[in-house]
């Protein structure tokens, strides 16, 4: 072989090797280009999807919820964002409140013995003989239901639960939502935010 071919044929290998190296490069450039296309795809798509949810929210729908406790045992905030509410209107005032006393109190007092909640969340006022206050003291409410069990079981039912809106974080799927046995937990428009025990909104 002449030097001429020679320098020939080591011009075309280097020709070779060079666009095997550009089409390498290429292969990787697209594989990048197309990875960030579906991130940013995916982003966008949590992105409208959250969107999607932000006109609406989660609630316990109170005509549905049985008060099974799994509102405190599944919600991912410690305590659960889910908390006992009291709809004055409908109270008794009843010295023996079933939401309050335990089944079989020894006492009608506030002692801790006595108290169905295991938190001491329900704060019981004298008003006058026979009737008292309660009111829920939610920083130590966990959302059990064991005060709405016993008010619905053998009182008028004015103790209920619903997701305080100031705690929850609207999770596209709600824990609760994924547990709750008799499906009680549903989306509603952010706007109205909670269903009011006596007043619920038309579907």
């Amino acid at each position: 072989m002449n030097p001429s071919q020679d320098n020939q044929s080591q011009s075309d290998t280097d020709s070779a090797s060079q666009k095997k190296e550009l089409s390498r490069r290429d292969f990787l450039r697209s594989c990048l280009r197309g990875s960030a296309v579906v991130g940013i795809g995916g982003v966008i798509g949590v992105a409208t999807a959250r969107s999607s949810a932000a006109g609406s929210v989660w609630q316990i729908d109170p005509a549905k919820c049985t008060a099974c406790g799994r509102c405190a045992e599944a919600c991912i905030l410690t305590p659960s964002a889910v908390k006992c509410v009291h709809a004055f209107a409908m109270c008794g005032y009843c010295k023996l409140c079933t939401g309050f006393f335990d089944n079989q109190p020894h006492k009608l007092n506030s002692g801790a013995e006595n108290q169905l909640c295991p938190t001491g969340a329900i704060v019981r006022t004298f008003v006058e003989d026979p009737y008292y206050e309660y009111k829920i003291d939610e920083p130590l409410c966990i959302g059990c239901g064991l005060c709405v069990k016993g008010c619905s079981s053998f009182g008028n039912g004015s103790l209920f639960l619903q997701i305080r809106h100031d705690r929850c974080v609207n999770c596209n799927q709600c824990r609760i939502v994924d547990r709750c046995p008799s499906q009680a937990v549903r989306r509603i428009p952010a706007a109205q935010a909670y269903i009011i025990k006596g007043k619920e909104p038309k579907r």
